[in-house]
């Protein structure tokens, strides 16, 4: 595995970094105080190509691998999370599916706008009755003619409210179970759509979450994305491939959080000498590093796996998993180290605490991860 960069790369993290540490930081808190990202980043972010980090060259895209959107990704994930969603969100799970699996048409009419950043993606699987149980939806999409009409509610859709395509799973055959879900590419403007409640989230504030209401909505039968009947599993490919992404946006905020306690704990005196001195806070800074360490480790390779088209079903679960798990266990730490410092306002520290929170449940909760990964090894092993 060659973890390598070329120096091209390497200049564009770089600048990622710096536009991130000097432009994004110093106004997340405003982010997250008015759920609003200031339109003057978003406009930076265009410029920067950072829409296009998963589109093509040919299509305006940065034409990057997995390994090196990692690296632009760890640089992302510096600053406030809502920021971080709303890039990866789009980069991610709302246009792999195009990228990976749609025709050279679909890839000509929606990938050159996705890349610019002019027309935002979102991916819309989960139901009122189906989040974790993804086979259960309930959306249908029945052919009429040219035109397949779908009718159902998708919810927490992240990106919805900015977003003008949607990676849409709906059911075509209902007695083909799994088999009879199908994936479709919908245009926020196509008749009988529309965008219903706009969630009060904890965190990740200036990314937004609604509802996606379909009543009749028409979606032509080119918009088909892949073979009808393969939805549920292109669903499956989409998520696990964008989860070394994922784990990368985490990643970089844990970084910026041991940075920010490391500095306090040379900072705060108490009993005469910095908190740093003390074994109890040493001991809890090294545990964060081993926490980034190894998530390090673990994304980087599978996201090289990933560049070499390997099956990595159970790999990314396992990085899932674990790169959710140790986020929140570092942003604890965090608040520890800071001690009442980290639960007020004034602090980041409160910010990524609640950030944190829901890298455990989106894109498959901790618990589907297990039950993904126990599932490989009796596949492996019996």
């Amino acid at each position: 595995m060659d973890f390598s960069f070329d120096e091209e790369l390497i200049m564009m993290a770089r600048t990622v970094k710096d536009f991130v540490d000097n432009e994004v930081d110093p106004v997340a808190h405003l982010i997250d105080e008015n759920d609003h990202i200031p339109d003057e980043i978003i406009k930076k972010s265009k410029e920067m190509g950072l829409f296009g980090l998963s589109i093509p060259e040919e299509y305006g895209g940065a034409g990057i691998g997995m390994v090196g959107k990692c690296l632009i990704y760890e640089q992302i994930g510096r600053t406030c999370n809502g920021f971080t969603t709303l890039i990866g969100a789009h980069t991610g799970i709302g246009s792999v599916g195009i990228v990976e699996m749609g025709t050279p048409e679909q890839k000509n009419k929606y990938l050159p706008d996705m890349a610019s950043g002019d027309r935002i993606g979102a991916f819309a699987l989960t139901e009122p009755d189906a989040g974790s149980d993804a086979a259960s939806i309930k959306t249908t999409a029945v052919r009429k003619g040219d035109r397949y009409i779908l009718n159902g509610t998708k919810i927490f859709i992240t990106n919805a409210p900015e977003a003008d395509i949607f990676t849409v799973m709906a059911v075509t055959d209902r007695s083909r179970g799994v088999k009879g879900i199908t994936s479709f590419i919908v245009e926020r403007g196509f008749p009988g759509f529309s965008i219903g409640t706009v969630e009060k989230k904890m965190g990740l504030r200036g990314s937004h979450t609604a509802e996606l209401i379909m009543e009749d909505c028409e979606v032509p039968v080119e918009n088909v994305l892949g073979q009808e009947g393969q939805g549920y599993v292109n669903a499956l490919k989409i998520l696990a491939n964008g989860r070394a992404g994922l784990a990368a946006r985490n990643l970089g905020s844990m970084q910026k959080l041991l940075e920010l306690c490391v500095r306090y704990s040379q900072e705060r005196i108490q009993f005469g000498k910095p908190i740093g001195s003390f074994q109890a806070v040493q001991h809890m800074l090294a545990d964060m590093e081993t926490d980034i360490e190894a998530t390090r480790s673990l994304t980087y390779r599978i996201a090289w796996m990933v560049d070499q088209g390997m099956n990595v079903i159970k790999e990314a679960a396992v990085l899932k998993y674990f790169g959710s798990e140790a986020y929140c266990r570092v942003a604890d730490r965090a608040v520890q180290v800071y001690g009442g410092a980290g639960y007020i306002k004034d602090f980041p520290i409160e910010r990524y605490y609640r950030d944190a929170r829901i890298a455990r449940i989106y894109e498959g909760t901790s618990e589907i991860q297990k039950n993904i990964i126990a599932a490989q090894l009796f596949k492996e092993y019996c």
